[in-house]
């Protein structure tokens, strides 16, 4: 059974994890708290998504990287995203104003 249909996630859903993964800042923890994968669940979960060629650098990017794990990270850090991320309002990211 895939990971996407056993935590029944939707299309929007499994962007979104993905989505999420890919970001530098955005600990395995996040994505636990918000879709219930454990970092397991969502290493498995890139390998069945991605091309091989593209997980093996997503997985390469990821591994040991301390803002990917919240108890490697710097204390001083204590937001899940970029502090100069914008809200994402529907489907649209708001555009930076400089």
């Amino acid at each position: 059974m895939k990971i996407a249909e056993k935590f029944e996630l939707n299309e929007r859903q499994q962007d979104r994890v993905i989505a999420m993964a890919w970001e530098d800042r955005t600990p395995f923890e996040a994505i636990e708290f918000q879709f219930g994968l454990t970092e397991k669940d969502v290493i498995k979960f890139m390998q069945e998504q991605m091309h091989p060629r593209n997980w093996r650098k997503w997985r390469a990017r990821v591994q040991g990287r301390k803002t990917k794990h919240a108890k490697l990270r710097d204390n001083e850090i204590s937001r899940f995203k970029s502090s100069a991320q914008r809200q994402i309002t529907g489907n649209r990211i708001s555009k930076k104003k400089y």
